[in-house]
């Protein structure tokens, strides 16, 4: 397995410029960095893939969908929108050196429409199949984040999130899991991670409240005689929001300092995974 640590855990906003974070966690001795592509562009993205690699990293990508690109959409110009803000999420991950991409990729965060779920999920599966061929081409494979009730209604279990990916006909879409929203969602967390199989394509880990892996009741044991059970040795990122007040904690439900300081977090982070996982 390898570890990574989104580069958000130090952004007060998505658009910051990552190139200082990237020492820190290559001093941290992490094997890789996520990044948001939010505020991305083709230049920023080669850029980034450079640096990336100067300083010794890999890099992994995440992303969601705004209102205006919703592949769920009754609009069929607002769901071509959608898919192609995809193709272009695709070949920006590319740009980076990535071949992974993920996140609430699905429907735009936030947005509920419980009463037509089953046809906007479908809409969603269809999307994917569109841009089967990008993902090819480009060497990307592409994760559907299963996030919990209060962020979404389409995917909310480790069922949903197998269950769209493989309507979509592509083997190049499969499932993120993550154990923040596996804690909230999942009535037997091992099962859950099981059932998703060789689909699952990207993990992330934090504890109940967004902060160090082991710090809180998440249950680890669980977690990790999942991914064994399915012989898993993919990206394992530590997906953490820990510091209140600013602009990108208000998106996240972040109100509190959860950690006090987000280097020390992500040092203890690396700590357990490698004590955990490795």
């Amino acid at each position: 397995m390898k570890f990574s640590v989104h580069a958000g855990l130090w952004m007060a906003r998505w658009t910051d410029d990552i190139t200082p974070i990237l020492k820190t966690v290559a001093d941290l001795g992490y094997d890789g960095v996520e990044v948001s592509l939010l505020g991305m562009t083709d230049e920023k993205a080669a850029a980034l893939g450079k640096s990336v690699r100067d300083h010794g990293l890999e890099v992994t990508c995440s992303d969601g969908l705004s209102a205006a690109a919703d592949i769920t959409s009754d609009d069929p110009t607002i769901r071509q929108a959608g898919i192609d803000y995809l193709k272009w999420a695709i070949s920006t991950t590319a740009k980076t050196g990535s071949s992974g991409l993920a996140g609430v990729v699905y429907a735009p965060w936030g947005v509920y429409d419980p009463a037509n779920k089953s046809i906007r999920a479908e809409r969603s599966a269809a999307a994917f199949a569109e841009i089967d061929g990008d993902l090819r081409a480009h060497g990307v494979k592409l994760g559907i984040e299963a996030i919990n009730r209060f962020e979404t209604d389409l995917v909310n279990t480790s069922a949903e999130a197998v269950a769209m990916a493989e309507a979509s006909g592509s083997d190049q879409v499969g499932a993120l899991l993550d154990t923040f929203h596996l804690n909230i969602e999942e009535k037997d967390i091992k099962a859950a991670i099981t059932q998703a199989g060789d689909r699952l394509v990207h993990f992330h880990v934090s504890d109940n409240d967004r902060g160090v892996p082991g710090s809180g009741h998440v249950p680890w044991s669980e977690v990790k005689s999942g991914l064994n059970a399915i012989g898993y040795d993919g990206w394992i990122v530590a997906e953490m929001f820990v510091i209140a007040g600013n602009p990108a904690s208000g998106d996240l439900n972040i109100w509190r300092n959860i950690e006090p300081d987000a280097t020390d977090a992500a040092a203890r982070a690396l700590a357990f995974m490698r004590k955990t996982f490795a």
